[in-house]
C-alpha cells in the first residue's frame, strides 16, 4: 500500500499532482502512470458526475498515484460518497472559517475524530476489511483558502484538529483581492496571502497545498507548499497538440 500523502508531507516531501477536468477514466488513467504522486479529480468544475468520477478513481487505482477529489461543495453527503468512491484525500472549495473547516472534518472522518458514516462499498472491494481501521490515517482533509473572508480565519482554521493542508486557490483568492485571475506573484496583497497561509499551516504543523503549472511550480516549492498540481488533462492536451501542429506546420514552411 502506497504511503498516504499525510505521512509524505510529515517527512517534508514535495508531492507533484495532475489536474482532471475532462470526464474520462483513460486519460486519469494516463496522467497517473505518468509518475504523478496525485491524480485530482475536480467535481467543482471539471465536467464529470458522479459515475465517472467514481470510473476515474477506479482507473487511477491501476497505478501508483493516489486518487483525489475536489468536491463541489462543503457538503457531507458528496464528501462521504467520493470517500466511499476510494479518494485518498479531500479538497473542500469556499472555507470561510474554521466552523467551516471543523464540517469538512466531520465529514471526512470516522468517529470519534469526526461524523462520517460507515459504508465504504466499492472502497471496501479495494482495500479490505481494514479500510476502515486505517481511513482517518489516510484520508487527507485540504480546505481550500480563496477568500478573504477565509484569509482573515486562517490561522483559526489551520489549527483545527483533523485539516491536514490548506491548499490556496489563486484564481479565486485573486478575484477576490481586485486582481485578475491567476499566479499574481509580485503584487503585493497577492505575496501577503501567499506569506499568511504559508505561515498559518508551518505555525499549525500541517502542509500547503496549490494549483500551479510548471513555470510557477518551481516557486511554489522555495515558498514551501508540499502538494502542488503541475498541469491540468485539458491544458496538457491542448498544448501537446500544439506543439505538434506547429511543429507540422514548420517543416511544411521549410519543404516549400
Amino acid at each position: 500500500m502506497a504511503p498516504s500523502l499525510k505521512s509524505r508531507w510529515a517527512s517534508g516531501e514535495v508531492t507533484l499532482g495532475a489536474w482532471c477536468m475532462i470526464p474520462e477514466p483513460l486519460t486519469a488513467e494516463a496522467l497517473g502512470r505518468a509518475g504523478f504522486d496525485w491524480v485530482l479529480v475536480d467535481m467543482q468544475h471539471g465536467c464529470m458526475d458522479y459515475e465517472t468520477a467514481l470510473n476515474m478513481i477506479r482507473a487511477i487505482d491501476l497505478t501508483p498515484a493516489l486518487p483525489i477529489v475536489r468536491v463541489p461543495w462543503n457538503d457531507p453527503g458528496i464528501i462521504g460518497r467520493m470517500l466511499d468512491a476510494g479518494a485518498l484525500g479531500i479538497v473542500i472549495p469556499m472555507i470561510q472559517t474554521a466552523e467551516d473547516a471543523r464540517r469538512a472534518v466531520d465529514a471526512c472522518l470516522y468517529p470519534p475524530k469526526g461524523r462520517r458514516s460507515f459504508g465504504p462499498v466499492r472502497v471496501g472491494q479495494r482495500d479490505g476489511q481494514g479500510y476502515f481501521m486505517e481511513a482517518n490515517d489516510r484520508v487527507a482533509v485540504i480546505p481550500m483558502i480563496e477568500t478573504p473572508e477565509a484569509l482573515a480565519n486562517v490561522e483559526k482554521i489551520a489549527v483545527v484538529p483533523g485539516v491536514d493542508a490548506l491548499f490556496v486557490g489563486p484564481f479565486d483568492l485573486s478575484i477576490a483581492l481586485g486582481l485578475p485571475p491567476g499566479d499574481n506573484d509580485g503584487k503585493p496583497v497577492f505575496d501577503e496571502a501567499i506569506v499568511r497561509i504559508s505561515a498559518a499551516a508551518r505555525s499549525a504543523g500541517i502542509a500547503t497545498a496549490v494549483l500551479s503549472n510548471a513555470k510557477v511550480a518551481p516557486l511554489r516549492i522555495e515558498q514551501g507548499f508540499q502538494m502542488i498540481s503541475t498541469t491540468t488533462d485539458i491544458n496538457a492536451l491542448a498544448m501537446a497538440a500544439r506543439g505538434d501542429l506547429e511543429a507540422v506546420k514548420s517543416t511544411q514552411k521549410k519543404g516549400n
